[in-house]
């Protein structure tokens, strides 16, 4: 979890291949609406949110039902967001949050080709972001690294809430 251009997609692909363990991409659940929202420049606000992050933890609650683990790339920028989560995939969820500089996101976001969410929403993300550090079930990782690096952190860090 994180802003956009953290590396939410990378890692939690790096993840769900180490784990092994299923991956859903949560970008790819947002509704047309909020994608053509977001490709204008403009923030998602709760409302937008809510059904997208209920969409998600079905898929995650149906993915566990199946018996199998899963990694999922998602901002969960609030709390409450990530409670709605936990509820919606009826469990417990751990979650790794991607922290980075504002000026390293930036950069990350510019050099990115074909993604809808604009550079200029960084600054809306980051006033939407409660920083999760030290809530229960939430491991934190510096992005300030290869993504291998990354994946190695977060995975070490999920090894030891177990």
């Amino acid at each position: 979890m994180g802003v956009s251009g953290c590396g939410k997609t990378s890692v939690a692909e790096g993840l769900a291949a180490a784990l092994p363990a299923a991956f859903i991409e949560g970008d790819s659940l947002h509704p047309a609406a909020n994608v053509e929202k977001m490709s204008k420049g403009i923030p998602l606000d709760d409302e937008d949110r809510w059904p997208w992050l209920d969409t998600i933890g079905r898929a995650v609650a149906e993915t566990l039902n199946d018996g199998k683990s899963v990694v999922v790339s998602c901002s969960a920028l609030k709390k409450s967001y990530r409670d709605r989560l936990r509820q919606a995939a009826g469990g417990t969820l751990a979650f790794v949050f991607l922290k980075g500089s504002r000026d390293l996101l930036m950069t990350r976001m510019a050099a990115r080709r074909d993604h809808f969410m604009p550079v200029s929403l960084l600054d809306s993300q980051l006033a939407t972001l409660e920083d999760p550090s030290g809530e229960p079930g939430v491991v934190t990782v510096d992005i300030d690294a290869s993504v291998e690096a990354i994946v190695a952190d977060a995975f070490d860090g999920l090894a030891a809430l177990r």
